[in-house]
């Protein structure tokens, strides 16, 4: 009874890890700009002689939903979307790249333009951007950055910088623990792509709320059938053990 106990308390504790996933996407789902992750299950069979029969449940997350969200109207000038499979590109406490494809950005007291999470804006040569003195600030529908100088006139526009626009193989990209997409060891580099940005508007999750509830419903079921397997076998094993000790 030992195998049906085991291969029940795997089953569980994988669905378990499933419906941990599948909360952190419903928790999200009001998450400007965020990706729900996959989830699935596979077997994973027990190596060494004699185990090959043996399997278990594993459960996986193999891949994030690039899918774009709901374009929000916020009308709010530092809030940016790119279209279609666009990215911008901004730096990582750690000091690499990822890439988001919506920011809500904010201009610190030192002038570092930077997310609300606090990851500072590359520019098209990768360097972090940073805004002199300024009585409004644009950015156009190539990424292009301008603003107007705290001491300048009111229609005095200059252009500051541009942002980093890619195109990446969403394949090629992995999102990490911290919710940062990057790209995956090995892939080329990319460089400056044609992409248009809206300005005064953000994209919103693409999480469904109702399929990731009907999910959650789902996984409970496994996982009490998981436990009523374990049950049953607890059940064989007392049965086994009260038929051994009749003399």
């Amino acid at each position: 009874m030992d195998r049906m106990l085991y291969v029940a308390m795997s089953g569980a504790k994988e669905v378990m890890f499933a419906q941990a996933n599948n909360t952190n996407n419903l928790a999200n789902a009001n998450t400007d700009g965020f990706k729900k992750d996959f989830n699935i299950f596979r077997a994973q069979h027990v190596e060494g002689p004699g185990q090959h029969s043996r399997a278990y449940a594993l459960d996986e997350r193999p891949a994030t939903d690039y899918s774009a969200g709901a374009i929000k109207v916020t009308g709010r000038d530092l809030d940016v979307v790119t279209h279609n499979r666009g990215f911008m590109a901004i730096q990582t406490p750690r000091g690499d790249e990822a890439y988001v494809r919506t920011a809500s950005l904010q201009v610190l007291e030192n002038g570092d333009l930077v997310t609300v999470a606090g990851h500072p804006i590359l520019n098209e040569a990768g360097v972090p951007v940073n805004v002199p003195p300024y009585k409004s600030i644009a950015i156009g529908d190539d990424g292009t950055l301008s603003f107007v100088p705290a001491d300048g006139q009111s229609n005095q526009l200059v252009v500051l910088d541009r942002l980093r626009l890619v195109e990446p193989d969403v394949q090629q990209l992995y999102k990490g623990l911290d919710g940062l997409s990057r790209l995956r060891e090995g892939a080329a580099e990319l460089g400056q792509a044609n992409i248009s940005v809206v300005s005064g508007a953000l994209e919103t999750s693409n999480v469904n709320s109702a399929e990731a509830l009907v999910e959650m419903l789902s996984l409970q079921r496994k996982y009490e059938l998981q436990v009523k397997m374990m049950e049953t076998s607890k059940n064989h094993a007392q049965k086994s053990d009260s038929l051994l000790s009749v003399r």
